[in-house]
């Protein structure tokens, strides 16, 4: 079993996260503990309320609320009853027995887990510890509860995440119906609160896998204008289908005030885990064989890391965007440094060609052209000043009050 903790400082937005996987099939609520009626009696409003009231008993905390995954082996298939019975013996050695706490089924991977969702706020207002919470409680709590309940064991076990990104199924949705807004907010339910992001275009690497887009509109549009924001579903071919929702019209109310404020502390959050991105990116271009950047991409696959290449209409690469699932952290490449930006990693891919040119040039007499990298040779030959002059266009959205005003230097009479 393999449990991961998140904290969070929105109970509404975790609890209708997972009440639309409810909706739309995905999960089953399974278990109401520590409330007053039982679960087949309970509205959204009643289990929502009941944490709101214990999170007004003290203000101050700011991370309120856990969201816990349960995750366990492929080969496990779990009665209801079962997962209840588990995930209320770890609830209990975590410390949150006397919590009220909802548990759901979920159905939309390849393994059985289910999601717990509770605060740490108490009766008398006190707060539950939540510092270092995984490491002095969780994780005793997981390997006494896998030799209880005969579980399959996490530790010794190469562990391979399954990263897998499942795109919204548009081929159904139709004009002007309930579905497509519900399939919209169960994607943004997931990434908003989950990703961290810095920029609208970095929010739409993400969005974009799961064939979900946010749109400013033009800049001489009344949404512009007046500051909107609309969503919209993509097709296969990354073109938008169906009518385009407002963001107001969503439960969690995804604005661009929202937003903005969402790219100003995720920018700090991610800084720590540039490092992850950038150790991959070098590892990478320690191999030769990446000449391209779609060669790069099929490698950087192995750490869990998604590339997103933006092209220009004739098909230069312009800029670069890096998805690090293991992290959830979105990074365009040049605000990881210069070596990683689009004509960073294109220069880097000459160079990889140039030496692999050598070799051949070391390795066959002057006299033989005809070997199989030829074509490497032509592409050198044509592209590299190109590749070395280009420089890399930045097409990202910045709102206006983290735009730094530019001075005017006064000339000397």
């Amino acid at each position: 079993m393999v449990a991961v903790i998140k904290t969070s400082s929105s109970i509404r937005s975790i609890l209708n996260y997972n009440e639309n996987k409810v909706e739309i099939g995905k999960a089953e609520c399974i278990s109401a503990v520590n409330y007053p009626l039982e679960l087949e009696k309970l509205s959204f409003t009643s289990k929502l309320n009941r944490f709101l009231k214990l999170a007004e008993l003290n203000t101050n905390a700011k991370r309120n609320t856990l969201h816990i995954s349960l995750n366990f082996d492929p080969s496990e298939n779990h009665s209801k009853e079962k997962l209840a019975e588990i995930t209320d013996t770890y609830m209990e050695k975590l410390g949150f027995g006397r919590q009220p706490y909802l548990v759901y089924q979920h159905f939309d991977a390849g393994h059985p887990h289910c999601h717990i969702v509770t605060n740490n706020i108490q009766r008398d207002g006190k707060r539950i510890d939540l510092h270092l919470l995984g490491v002095k409680k969780s994780e005793p709590a997981r390997k006494e509860i896998e030799k209880i309940f005969g579980l399959v064991k996490a530790d010794g076990r190469k562990q391979k995440e399954n990263f897998s990104l499942y795109p919204i199924e548009v081929c159904r949705v139709q004009y002007g119906k309930a579905e497509s807004r519900k399939a919209i907010n169960s994607v943004l339910n997931k990434v908003l609160f989950d990703y961290k992001y810095s920029s609208l275009p970095e929010l739409n690497a993400v969005l974009n896998l799961y064939n979900v887009h946010a749109d400013r509109g033009s800049e001489e549009s009344r949404v512009f204008k007046n500051n909107g924001l609309l969503y919209k579903i993509l097709d296969q071919n990354s073109k938008p289908v169906g009518v385009p929702i407002k963001a107001s019209e969503f439960y969690s109310r995804p604005t661009l005030k929202f937003l903005e404020e969402k790219f100003r502390v995720n920018e700090t959050k991610k800084q720590h885990y540039k490092s992850h991105i950038k150790n991959a990116l070098r590892q990478a271009f320690s191999d030769e064989r990446i000449t391209s950047v779609e060669r790069l991409s099929e490698r950087l696959k192995d750490e869990a890391i998604h590339t997103v290449l933006r092209k220009s209409g004739e098909g230069k690469l312009y800029g670069i965007t890096f998805i690090d699932f293991k992290t959830q952290s979105v990074v365009n490449g040049s605000n990881l440094g210069k070596e990683f930006s689009a004509k960073g990693i294109q220069e880097n891919c000459a160079l990889n060609i140039l030496a692999l040119e050598r070799k051949h040039q070391n390795s066959i007499s002057t006299n033989s052209e005809n070997f199989q990298d030829l074509e490497l040779r032509e592409y050198v030959k044509e592209n590299l000043a190109d590749i070395l002059l280009r420089g890399e266009k930045i097409d990202e959205y910045v709102s206006k009050r983290f735009k730094k005003k530019r001075g005017f230097k006064k000339g000397i009479n």
